[in-house]
């Protein structure tokens, strides 16, 4: 895959991946010769079919579903959207309720903060200080109207781990449906729709070295969502549109490495992540620990400095390229909506950093990482004293 340059070291991928070489090799027929409609009924078009279903195998491979239970999308938010609107009667807006959570990923929140102002009724149930939602909240949010349950899988900046099979079973009792933004987890652990026990899951292809601007939805057989999209007949009448082939072909291989490699990157990124932790609590005073720290993803380190800011830390770092827990509007630093749902003190939040490993990391990168924010720090320290 193609890397940053070697004096770049990148620790951002929850926000994105570099695309697989695998993934590249894929989509290149289809972008060249093998540029057929797939609703075309001549060869080209055939063949264009067959490469649509043949990554729709693939993504179902991973999840642990049926292929005839994928559907293809634009991406994690477009997946999001299809099942948060599509289980709303908009005729009757207010005769829907949804349940989610304070550190759901904004393309779950905003789309439940749009139903409420057409007069859908949303529960936005709190966490605890490690993200975590309380199952029995969920199971006494639950009324006669509720219709849909959404909680993710796994956070995207703290990497907690929901408790979704507990969940599934008191959906599954009380006859709600059951959506999970499985965007940062797909790829990075195993993901199996029937032991989870969901509905509806959301993927997101740049999240697992696919390129951007292709996803997938996974509605499980018997279940139903009014499209989003409307138009002919393409994704069984889900998902109108001529079907972006290139780009599914490049989701389905990115499926299959991620399948075939999965337990060998999981150890190799637990163990990087593991010594980047081990050298900054080592090196760093204070330094806090967000989020669980043993139900999280293994690619996913949240620590926070407290007293400094997140953005000046990584500002003087020119080779390092991660995120922080702070986002910069109009010259206001904000704190991120998941450490104030955890009620992380202000003082500690903005001092964020999200550290997240890939396969472009090697251990020596990690650890050369981890000496320049130790470095950092206490250059920035040094410099607040009298």
């Amino acid at each position: 895959m193609t890397l940053p340059p070697q004096s770049l070291i990148y620790l951002d991928h929850n926000a994105t991946t570099p695309v697989d070489p695998a993934v590249r090799e894929a989509m290149m027929p289809y972008l060249a010769g093998e540029f057929g409609n797939p609703s075309s009924g001549y060869p080209l078009g055939i063949r264009a079919r067959e490469g649509v279903e043949h990554a729709r195998e693939e993504v179902a491979a991973l999840l642990g579903c049926a292929p005839s239970e994928v559907f293809f999308t634009s991406g994690g938010s477009e997946s999001n959207n299809t099942v948060l609107k599509g289980v709303v009667d908009f005729r009757n807006p207010e005769k829907c309720h949804i349940i989610t959570c304070a550190v759901e990923h904004p393309a779950v929140l905003n789309p439940c903060l749009f139903l409420v102002e057409l007069g859908a009724k949303v529960t936005i149930l709190p966490v605890d200080g490690l993200g975590r939602v309380d199952p029995e909240a969920v199971e006494k949010a639950i009324e006669p109207r509720t219709r849909l349950v959404s909680i993710m899988l796994a956070n995207n900046e703290t990497g907690t781990f929901q408790p979704l099979a507990e969940i599934s079973r008191i959906t599954r009792a009380k006859g709600v449906l059951l959506h999970t933004d499985a965007a940062q987890a797909v790829g990075k652990i195993p993901v199996d729709v029937e032991s989870l026990g969901v509905d509806f899951l959301s993927v997101a292809g740049h999240k697992l070295y696919a390129p951007k601007g292709i996803g997938a939805l996974y509605v499980r057989e018997g279940k139903s969502v009014t499209p989003l999209i409307h138009g002919a007949s393409q994704e069984r009448g889900l998902r109108a549109g001529t079907e972006n082939v290139v780009l599914a072909a490049g989701l389905g291989a990115a499926c299959r490495v991620a399948r075939e490699r999965m337990e060998g990157n999981l150890e190799g990124m637990k163990a990087m992540r593991d010594r980047l932790q081990e050298i900054l609590f080592e090196g760093i005073e204070g330094l806090v620990l967000n989020g669980d720290p043993e139900k999280r993803l293994p690619n996913t380190l949240n620590v926070s400095v407290p007293g400094l800011e997140g953005a000046k830390i990584l500002s003087g770092l020119q080779g390092l390229m991660a995120s922080t827990g702070a986002a910069c509007h109009e010259d206001r630093v904000s704190m991120s909506h998941v450490l104030s749902a955890m009620k992380v003190p202000e003082r500690v939040a903005m001092g964020t950093l999200r550290l997240t490993v890939g396969r472009s990391n090697s251990m020596a990168q990690v650890e050369e990482a981890g000496r320049m924010l130790v470095a950092r720090v206490q250059e920035m320290r040094n410099e607040k004293e009298p």
